[in-house]
């Protein structure tokens, strides 16, 4: 082990005492699960069940959201296998158990400590593992590389911040990249950069983003909510993050001249802000009704507050438009795939690093327009939303094509692991049978 990585292990079990009270005060934040708390420091939640375990670890929403597939798949190929996917936010914790099947587990990631990473795999025992994106945490990955565990990282991510950070870093980061049997980049320009920080065997094999199916909605709510709008003019913004709510509002404000009766659909990223920002709409002097407290749209609602989980697919159906938040005020930018698979055309602010090669190709093939503030939004969002909407379809028609152009991604990820599940004894090799 590198001696930064040994500074940094002896350094994170120092800390525990100073990580408890951090997710304490998250917890006492709605940030963090009190009841599932333990799961953070390697307690486990539930028993593990008999028979073959991946652990599959997503940090958020996004990743999670792009993984399911992956699972979904491989349970279904394999009747005796269980996935454990992992997570670190309720919000993903509250997605997972809303779309989770049989032989799929969730459980909260536990932090990088030396003793929650001994721990979880104590209890877990996976068979391998599944990493995903750009979850690079040296105790985890360390612990999983002592016990010689198979490890996979999937979608892999390497923003060029991040590149640039690990670079000055080389060796400890060449270390974790030593543990991983196979590196699956997202695209090709990240497998340049993990082949740079010295992973072996790096593939592109497409992002599996593309493979995820269209979020789901529920019929009955989706035909309630269309009658609601009727013929109203409406359009989304959607995950949005402190500072692109007042920016929403503004250009609702701005639209109302020529779009009297336009309705502004509004998706935080974070639900449990949906008190703050409703005030901030209302002393903005519009009138707003919130999902959140079982609230309908209205003849004289201007902007219907969606501050639930699980529901994007009902508004992305709905509005023609759609606005992707994230991307101007805190930058990174979120999934744009999402929308464009139910017909949307698309906007987004320059700050899309976290979707950078997928956001830039949208543009170039006329599926998406770039946003910088109000003034351009507003625009952009009345241009779309007026006259004979023959340019509104164009880009949404873009967006579809694009958004299918790599759904084979999953099938070609599959074979890549095939291997890897014989050698953990997941399943058989092939020409091998019981007797």
């Amino acid at each position: 082990m590198s001696i930064l990585l040994r500074l940094y292990r002896a350094a994170a079990a120092l800390a525990a005492p100073l990580v408890r009270r951090h997710l304490a005060r998250r917890a006492a934040a709605g940030k963090e699960d009190p009841a599932r708390l333990g799961e953070r420091f390697g307690h486990a939640g539930r028993p593990r069940p008999p028979g073959p375990l991946i652990w599959l670890h997503a940090a958020s929403v996004g990743e999670a959201t792009s993984v399911l597939p992956l699972a979904h798949v491989l349970v279904a190929q394999h009747p005796a296998l269980h996935v454990l996917i992992t997570t670190g936010t309720v919000t993903s914790a509250a997605l997972l158990a809303q779309q989770l099947p049989a032989g799929l587990l969730h459980q909260f990631a536990p932090v990088d400590l030396p003793a929650a990473a001994a721990g979880f795999l104590d209890h877990w025992r996976p068979d391998l593992v599944l990493w995903t994106e750009s979850e690079f945490w040296p105790n985890l990955i360390g612990e999983i590389a002592r016990r010689k565990l198979p490890l996979v990282l999937v979608n892999g991510r390497m923003s060029e911040r991040a590149f640039r950070r690990w670079r000055r870093f080389n060796a400890p980061f060449r270390q974790m990249l030593g543990a991983f049997s196979l590196c699956l980049a997202q695209t090709r320009q990240d497998a340049a950069r993990l082949t740079a920080l010295g992973a072996a065997n790096v593939q592109f094999l497409g992002n599996l983003k593309f493979s995820t199916p269209p979020l789901p909605a529920d019929a009955g709510e989706l035909a309630a909510l269309t009658a609601a709008v009727g013929r109203r003019p409406c359009w989304l913004a959607a995950s949005t993050h402190p500072g692109e709510e007042a920016m929403v509002a503004e250009v609702h404000r701005r639209l109302a001249a020529t779009l009297p009766d336009l309705l502004t659909l509004l998706v935080p990223r974070h639900p449990q802000r949906g008190p703050e920002i409703a005030a901030l709409l209302e002393g903005l002097g519009l009138t707003c009704r919130r999902r959140g407290l079982g609230q309908g749209i209205s003849p004289d609602t201007q902007v219907y507050l969606a501050d639930t989980i699980g529901e994007l697919g009902l508004w992305y159906r709905l509005a023609p438009v759609v606005f992707v938040g994230g991307s101007i005020s805190v930058g990174g930018g979120h999934n744009p795939l999402e929308p464009a698979r139910l017909g949307a055309a698309i906007l987004h602010g320059p700050g899309m690093s976290s979707f950078a090669e997928i956001a830039a190709d949208m543009t170039a093939a006329g599926a998406s327009l770039v946003v910088s503030d109000a003034t351009e939004l507003a625009a952009a969002v009345g241009r779309l939303l007026s006259g004979d909407g023959v340019a509104r379809r164009a880009m949404a028609s873009a967006a579809g094509n694009y958004a299918g152009s790599q759904a084979d991604t999953l099938s070609r990820i599959l074979v890549a692991i095939a291997p890897l599940l014989c050698c953990a004894g997941i399943v058989d090799p092939p020409g091998r049978h019981h007797a």
